[in-house]
């Protein structure tokens, strides 16, 4: 391993936007089950299961959409409750302004499902083990396609 230029210790936060801080925080609470502290008038810090948050901003004349690529991930134990967190988002995308909601399938080395919320936030619901994307970190560098390949072996185990 090289020696980085700055020394750094911890990824603490991401941001996202929100058009409407109320309504976002309910929808992280009460759909995806989110810890929320509100942090200014115009701003909130969620978080689950971890100590990495996300900045929450409100910016109500936003109107972009978030790309895929860049987009947030809510890990849960197994394909099947990846199954079941979809029919849920499906039979409630309408109560929560949800859209564009894709239909579960195996891809870069997890099975999943995205949509966007009401702020247009991509987010994707996948079956990880308990440490999220560790198991990568354990691999190692990838030759090909890694874990982007159909073929990818994604047997993994909880310690």
């Amino acid at each position: 391993m090289t020696t980085p230029a700055l020394n750094l210790s911890f990824l603490s936060h991401g941001t996202l936007i929100s058009k409407d801080l109320e309504a976002s925080r309910k929808f992280y609470t009460d759909f995806l089950g989110l810890e929320v502290v509100r942090t200014s008038e115009i701003s909130l810090m969620a978080r689950l299961g971890g100590e990495h948050v996300y900045a929450v901003v409100e910016q109500k004349k936003h109107n972009a959409e978030m790309h895929f690529l860049f987009h947030n991930g809510l890990d849960v134990a197994s394909d099947a409750e990846v199954d079941a967190a979809h029919k849920i988002a499906v039979d409630q995308a309408d109560k929560w302004g949800m859209t564009k909601i894709s239909n579960p399938k195996t891809q870069h080395g997890t099975y999943s499902f995205y949509f966007w919320d009401l702020d247009s936030n991509c987010w994707e619901i996948l079956s990880n083990p308990k440490r999220g994307y560790m198991w990568i970190f354990e691999q190692g560098d990838q030759d090909g396609k890694g874990h982007w390949d159909k073929n990818f072996d994604r047997s993994v185990t909880d310690d």
